[in-house]
């Protein structure tokens, strides 16, 4: 069945006593799961590479494990033509955007680009203020699935006017493109962003560092009442596999987006990658944590300040997803209670999700020895209520 999204509807929801609408354009109910340039290669971007990325995605198991959106961001523009409609790099792309589209629609993903609210891109190339309609018919006719739309530029600006004015044009371009909000967090996007777009960054860029991940995690964890499907808080893309952190921390960054219901984006070189990042990235029970249907973010429900954390995120099925999270310096025994996990029972089953093996069942609490920058992951099931 064909969505078209001028059957845009708007769906309410409380939160805290407020009555407050939720964009529901059947798109993005669970959260997007892809790969985006900007990460690894910043501008360095080409139609040869993003092919050879899609290809890469396709054949690595990536697709497979559920990655769909091959997004180019900034510097694929270079100037619009006489008539306004914006023109991409003729030498870095010398088929065009439509076809690179069509090659990655032919790798069974869908594609993705980026562009900019105000007057110009992060990296001054055209951006979209003033041609909104213009642009979302430009990019629905090219065949775009996804635009991530960034906040440079934008002096005098106020960002959920601007945004809806990008919303309201992509639902007249009548083709199912997801919205990705990209203003950092710095308009509070989380009150009024719901009804705009299916997903809006709540924090600054991230960096390839654990203190940078730590940050953003802790900045997304504050909104978690907001998300459902359809509409995400978003911590910004993955890192893992850049180099700037151990495996153990990527793993510790993985499982944390996950149990936020965060975008899984990844951003690092999907060509060359390790067989550790791909076993990060690929491991189908941590995705299926941040895939649940429930749609439910995951919160920090025990710290003992603020080096070693619990959190949890509930599943469709009953059952808690829960990260065991040592932010310090050396290994400790973390203990997660399960009536803080809000399950009220005798016992549980344990599953640890990156040992892929069951630990068995514990009566009331679960422990486990996390090393520093690490987590352990598991799934709670409640053997019986009390």
């Amino acid at each position: 069945m064909t969505i078209r999204l001028s059957a845009f509807v708007l769906l309410a929801f409380t939160l805290g006593g407020t009555r407050l609408t939720l964009l529901d354009n059947g798109l993005a109910r669970t959260p997007p799961m892809g790969w985006n340039s900007w990460n690894h290669f910043g501008c360095d971007v080409s139609e040869q590479l993003i092919e050879e990325e899609a290809d890469a995605i396709a054949g690595s198991g990536m697709r497979d494990a559920g990655y769909q959106y091959v997004v180019i961001d900034d510097c694929w523009q270079t100037a619009r033509d006489a008539r306004g409609i914006i023109v991409a790099d003729r030498a870095r792309f010398p088929h065009g955007i439509k076809a690179l589209a069509d090659y990655v629609h032919g790798k069974g993903l869908k594609f993705g680009i980026y562009t900019d609210a105000g007057t110009k891109t992060c990296q001054g190339r055209p951006a979209t203020l003033g041609h909104e309609e213009q642009d979302a018919r430009t990019y629905a006719a090219w065949g775009v699935d996804y635009v991530k739309e960034d906040w440079c530029n934008a002096t005098g600006l106020v960002a959920p006017i601007q945004y809806a004015k990008f919303r309201d044009a992509l639902e007249r371009a009548s083709r199912p493109i997801v919205l990705s909000i990209c203003e950092w967090g710095s308009n509070q996007p989380w009150e009024w962003a719901p009804p705009v777009g299916n997903l809006w960054r709540t924090t600054d860029d991230i960096e390839d560092r654990w203190s940078s991940m730590l940050s953003n995690l802790d900045q997304n964890g504050q909104h978690a009442s907001v998300a459902r499907p359809g509409a995400w808080n978003d911590p910004d893309m993955l890192e893992v596999g850049n180099g700037g952190m151990t495996d153990d921390e990527y793993r510790a960054h993985f499982s944390l987006w996950a149990i936020m219901a965060a975008p899984l984006i990844a951003g690092h070189d999907v060509r060359t990658m390790s067989p550790a990042t791909k076993e990060i990235l690929t491991n189908r029970e941590v995705i299926a944590v941040d895939q649940d249907s429930l749609g439910r973010q995951g919160i920090l429900v025990w710290e003992s300040p603020p080096e070693l954390q619990v959190w949890s995120k509930p599943l469709a099925d009953g059952s808690r997803a829960v990260a065991l999270l040592n932010r310090s310096g050396a290994a400790a025994k973390i203990t997660a209670s399960f009536a803080r996990l809000g399950l009220h029972v005798d016992s549980a089953t344990v599953r640890d999700l990156w040992a892929h093996v069951d630990r068995g069942h514990f009566g009331r609490e679960f422990a486990a020895e996390v090393p520093s920058h690490a987590v352990v992951m598991v799934r709670v099931t409640p053997a019986r209520a009390r």
